[in-house]
């Protein structure tokens, strides 16, 4: 600030001047290098993520057997993958495990989302914490647990009901259904709990002044509401039964080859382009299921 004086003996006025600041070259040059940085990470992240897909896509379609010499482009794997009575079970045997397992564990998760969210009864804040066990333990402990759980189950049935060595109980596709439901109810409930904890609970109340009851409450007005999640939680509990090696590897038995299980011994012995052929119609069915998804919930908005 200066201080400009009139003739001598006049009143003193003070007047500001505009002050110059030089920019922030550094500040600048930092902030531009910084959204550099963030969109070449962003890039790298895709390419590190996508790129092993895009390459299994495309020698999906390579006339070569060998995986890592390209000859020209051909469907004959994807042929040869229909013939395969073997691929073909393991495929109908995985995709009757998601659904009838997605099923139970979307019907069992929901009402536990609503128990534990609603309702107050001794030794909740336990069964909280147990509800989180399945997500935190790591899925070969949890596998050991169940493959001891079904024998000790099984030897007990088979020796009530006398039942001979022909025709005992044994591990398969039932035990494979009954594990994927018994960690996939804690994906759901998670899922569903985020739903309910956003929920406006005055459109109930208002709906109830109106002469609803409890049925017709939870029926037209909140399971409508909370429908994204309970779809994004059974979208989640489809695509982790469908893709589950180490749970389904402990628990399976005669007749309960699933996909991931007889892709694990074909890679044993070599990768040959029908592997990559099922793993890409793998893809493509989770991105139909994703896309469905996704326009569900913006019909349901």
């Amino acid at each position: 600030m200066t201080v400009q004086h009139a003739q001598e003996g006049s009143l003193t006025r003070p007047t500001t001047t505009d002050t110059y600041y030089p920019p922030q070259k550094a500040g600048s040059l930092l902030l531009t290098w910084g959204k550099r940085l963030l969109w070449a990470n962003m890039i790298f992240s895709f390419i590190f993520l996508y790129a092993p897909i895009l390459v299994l896509v495309v020698f999906s379609f390579n006339d070569s057997r060998f995986a890592a010499k390209w000859e020209g482009f051909t469907f004959k794997w994807y042929g040869e993958l229909l013939s395969n009575d073997a691929i073909i079970s393991a495929f109908w045997n995985s995709i009757v495990v998601a659904v009838l397992s997605t099923i139970i564990a979307t019907l069992l998760g929901t009402m536990t989302a609503i128990a534990m969210e609603r309702f107050r009864f001794p030794f909740r804040k336990t069964y909280d914490g147990i509800l989180y066990l399945p997500v935190i333990v790591p899925d070969i402990v949890m596998g050991i647990a169940l493959l001891a759980f079904f024998a000790l189950a099984l030897d007990w049935i088979n020796t009530a009901l006398a039942l001979p060595s022909d025709s005992a109980l044994r591990p398969g596709l039932t035990t494979v259904i009954i594990a994927h439901v018994a960690f996939n109810i804690s994906f759901v409930a998670i899922v569903v709990r985020t739903s309910l904890r956003d929920f406006n609970k005055a459109l109930e109340e208002a709906a109830q002044d109106l002469g609803a009851n409890e049925w017709i409450t939870f029926r037209r007005v909140t399971l409508p509401l909370i429908m994204p999640g309970i779809l994004g939680g059974a979208l989640l509990a489809f695509t982790l039964s469908l893709d589950d090696f180490v749970i389904t590897f402990f628990t399976t038995g005669p007749g309960g080859t699933t996909l991931p299980i007889d892709v694990f011994g074909r890679i044993r012995r070599t990768i040959s382009p029908e592997i990559n052929a099922i793993s890409t119609l793998m893809l493509m069915m989770s991105i139909v299921l994703v896309i469905a998804s996704q326009t569900l919930q913006r019909r349901r908005e």
